[in-house]
């Protein structure tokens, strides 16, 4: 392997999935970055068919992750397609191949380790080709979490790449999301209006209905967080069409307020978040983005997932997770959930 980093020019990461997914496999990227540090490192990645799904590229690039993406045609059975995929990889002349994408069963697999195997790569780095890293372990139950816990899906991923050493999932660095001067502007502009103030973030939206809260009780959490916190303000974050909501419970929360809805880029909202004194979210992108800049944040999953694998790493977060469904989360609930994190009192910044 070592002998293979230093003579490879590109190499080719196969990764799947949205703004989450992309945030969850962070430690994995930044492992490629430093077994190839010199490398061109192109992803092969799904473009978005919704516009709350932000694409891999957009969270990567700017931070020097990765240096180009090539669309991946997810579900096609058109021959002509994968043929021309098939001819655009060739031509990379990338020796070198990382299966990071999420597990999609054995069959799948398979059948894209013998396309890869056609596209020219010598090597395969990651393909989850036995059922142990098709699956997240299971650890047993847990007192706190309905069902059985499984690992974090960045585990998963970390086993999948034990061929490149061991990644250190504990180690802030390899959760960096890289941002640049300019995005740290931009996320700090966006909060004038706060002043000096602590602040919360949250994010109310999201793609899933199996993910909505639902706004009466995102009003109430608001009003009895505004009792809670006299002096914090509030930065709303989320895609333009999660402005709608914001707007309708804005006025439960009598402090200042910033509706950054579709105002910034994912990473320009990482940056403005990174000063929360919290982040409140449902299994969503902005969650694994707040987790990322070492934010605290209080997690709200229903039954979309199974416990844990979406989990931001992490003891110092509070996440609620009820396999019963999302709606049977009480705003009492996610109230001591807060007061956990951030104490009671007016040094709470």
């Amino acid at each position: 392997m070592q002998s293979t980093s230093t003579k490879q020019p590109r190499i080719v990461i196969y990764r799947l999935g949205s703004l989450g997914d992309t945030v969850v496999a962070l430690p994995c990227f930044h492992k490629v970055a430093q077994v190839w540090p010199d490398a061109e490192r192109i992803v092969l990645t799904n473009f978005p068919v919704s516009s709350k799904a932000a694409p891999l590229e957009v969270i990567l690039r700017e931070g020097g992750l990765i240096h180009e993406a090539i669309a991946y045609p997810v579900g096609t059975r058109s021959i002509g397609r994968l043929w021309l995929l098939a001819k655009q990889l060739r031509s990379l002349n990338a020796d070198v191949l990382v299966y990071l994408t999420p597990a999609r069963g054995l069959l799948n697999a398979f059948r894209d380790w013998i396309f890869f195997k056609f596209c020219g790569f010598k090597d395969i780095v990651g393909a989850p080709l036995t059922v142990d890293l098709q699956m997240s372990r299971q650890s047993g139950a847990d007192a706190s979490i309905e069902g059985l816990v499984e690992e974090r899906e960045c585990e998963r991923l970390a086993r999948c790449l034990h061929a490149l050493g061991p990644i250190d999932l504990d180690d802030p660095q390899m959760w960096n999301l890289r941002l640049t001067e300019f995005e740290l502007r931009a996320g700090s502009a966006v909060l004038a209006t706060l002043a000096a103030a602590p602040y919360f973030a949250v994010n109310m939206g999201g793609k899933a209905k199996e993910k909505d809260w639902g706004a009466g009780n995102w009003r109430a959490l608001l009003q009895r967080l505004s009792e809670d916190y006299p002096d914090a303000g509030l930065l709303i974050v989320g895609a333009a069409e999660d402005s709608e909501r914001a707007q309708l419970v804005a006025d439960a929360w009598p402090g200042p307020i910033v509706d950054a809805c579709g105002k910034l880029s994912p990473r320009e909202s990482a940056a403005a978040m990174r000063r929360a004194v919290a982040f409140i979210g449902h299994d969503s992108g902005p969650l694994h983005l707040a987790a990322a800049e070492g934010v605290r944040c209080v997690g709200l999953f229903g039954n979309f997932n199974q416990p844990k694998r979406w989990h931001p790493r992490g003891d110092q977060h509070r996440i609620i997770h009820r396999m019963s469904g999302l709606h049977d989360i009480t705003v009492a609930e996610v109230i001591d959930a807060v007061r956990d994190i951030v104490p009671l009192r007016q040094e709470y910044a």
